[in-house]
């Protein structure tokens, strides 16, 4: 078959379709759902205790979309996934850090800006590093890695760096992280593995039902600091954007630096720069306050807008010669 042939074929097209379409949607969404909580806060609210199995719903349902070659990937290329995961967990704790104190937040807030930057790669990295035509399976590797990894290391950094703004249990963490992560990502697998056919079936549903649920955790996050949203509102954006900002640009920084090739690189800007900030909604909502949790409601938005924006720009800037004559 000939490359063009390749490059127009109907499945391409169609993943491009469905992948431009969530980017599009999701932000939407969270939104409205934002929108929602602030302007019905006392109905809301009231959903606050079902924040951590809202979580465990979406963790399931990224188990169920791992399979066991994403894991041989890892062991195929240990040294990217691991640098992925340095950098992960390296950039985003310190540009929180570096942020909270650079513009002086209040302790809740700076505690809330900081464990975003601790939580594990966000659920929507491996679409955006699709569509800027970068290393999928690498970013599903860290991706994954960073998950697994998390009931240790996000508890560990929020202590270090957080500890000194408020009072940080860390051991509370690992133990919320264990159940509301670790064990339905765990779950998920092995429903995939054991029902492969019928899981098939629910693939392409599993996006939107991961959309959903992240939109109602925004809406009671939100909906729990909706008194104080006009007042911190501004501060809080302008600390996504930066924190946001620095972990796209340093992650794809950090494959060049390593000496991975340009497909690579995409793959880290977006395992990097985008959070599990429903995690860290959860986490800052059961053990600080909900004002603590809205700058991850806020990360939620404003991630998903500026990855769809450097995954556009991205895809049409032309990989090296001999990177698109492997692909092809």
């Amino acid at each position: 078959m000939s490359t063009q042939t390749q490059q127009h074929s109907p499945a391409p097209s169609a993943a491009d379709r469905d992948a431009k379409l969530a980017v599009t949607i999701f932000p939407v969404l969270v939104i409205l759902a934002g929108l929602t909580g602030f302007l019905l806060p006392d109905t809301v609210k009231a959903g606050a205790t079902a924040v951590p199995y809202l979580l465990g719903v979406i963790m399931f349902c990224m188990g169920l979309t791992l399979t066991p070659p994403d894991f041989a990937s890892v062991a195929k290329r240990p040294w990217a996934v691991a640098l992925g995961l340095v950098a992960h967990y390296v950039i985003m704790p310190s540009a929180g850090w570096v942020i909270a104190m650079a513009l002086q937040l209040p302790p809740e807030l700076a505690v809330g800006v900081i464990l975003v930057g601790c939580a594990p790669s966000g659920t929507a990295s491996n679409v955006m590093a699709y569509l800027a035509k970068g290393d999928v399976a690498l970013s599903v590797a860290v991706a994954t890695v960073s998950t697994l990894v998390a009931p240790l290391v996000t508890p560990a950094l929020t202590l270090l760096l957080a500890g000194s703004f408020l009072h940080v249990d860390a051991g509370g963490m690992i133990l919320d992280i264990v159940k509301t992560v670790l064990l339905p990502v765990v779950l998920g697998l092995a429903v995939r593995v054991s029902l492969k056919k019928a899981v098939a079936k629910l693939l392409p549903a599993l996006p939107w039902i991961s959309a959903l649920v992240i939109a109602a955790i925004v809406a009671i996050v939100v909906a729990g600091s909706a008194s104080k949203l006009v007042a911190a509102g501004g501060i809080v954006l302008l600390a996504v954007v930066l924190h946001n900002g620095f972990g796209l640009g340093l992650g794809y920084l950090a494959g060049r630096v390593g000496r991975l090739d340009h497909k690579a690189r995409r793959a880290l800007a977006f395992e990097v720069g985008m959070q599990n900030s429903g995690l860290a909604a959860t986490l800052a909502a059961a053990h600080f306050s909900p004002l603590a949790a809205l700058p991850s409601a806020v990360f939620s938005v404003w991630h998903n807008l500026s990855g769809a924006v450097v995954a556009a720009w991205l895809a049409r800037r032309p990989l090296p010669a001999q990177e698109w004559a492997a692909e092809h």
